[in-house]
């Protein structure tokens, strides 16, 4: 027996998330004191939507080369081959696997794609609705977060620092604001 869940508002079809109302962020610890923010400008994803909600399957893909943290420097060092590696690797990239509904909260799992490692993830979601805009589009929106160990994808660059620790942090969480409109 197939599990389903009614979800006020849903619509099954082919949704494209919208890129202007739409945010792909992350935060990591710097120093052990502090934390670096930082967003990536150029992404997109797909969320095919059959009826049953907890069947739908995400696809995403984020540019390395628009990783923006407000600092050319540290942008340029994201870029190169100790972190992202741009060049080679010009996104990140997201497939999903399933989507749960326990407890209240939505989760979708699925395999996080970086410097061409492959490792699963599980964003929680938190819906935000649905509703349609001036111009006659249905949208959905929801926020998502999850929190991945950045060495076991490669990215394992550090630095030592005089008083202890370590420059970098390992966890990144990872957030995203989204907006997407159903195709029609």
């Amino acid at each position: 027996m197939t599990t389903t869940i009614d979800v006020p508002g849903y619509k099954s079809g082919t949704w494209v998330l919208d890129p202007a109302h739409s945010e792909v962020r992350f935060s990591v610890r710097h120093m052990m004191i502090s934390k670096v923010r930082g967003s990536f400008g150029s992404f997109s994803a797909t969320i095919t939507a059959p009826e049953n909600p907890l069947e739908a399957t995400v696809t995403a893909s984020v540019e390395t080369a628009s990783v923006n943290t407000n600092d050319e420097g540290r942008d340029n060092h994201l870029r190169s081959a100790e972190f992202f590696d741009a060049e080679n690797y010009p996104t990140l990239d997201f497939v999903s696997t399933g989507v749960r509904y326990e407890g209240g909260d939505f989760f979708v799992d699925g395999d996080l794609t970086i410097k061409g490692i492959t490792k699963p993830v599980t964003f929680e979601v938190e819906f935000g609705g649905f509703g349609t805009d001036p111009w006659g589009n249905y949208k959905a929106g929801a926020t998502a977060k999850a929190v991945i160990d950045r060495e076991q994808f490669g990215l394992t660059w550090n630095a030592a620092l005089e008083t202890g620790g370590v420059l970098v942090g390992k966890d990144v969480t990872i957030e995203l604001d989204l907006q997407g409109s159903i195709q029609a």
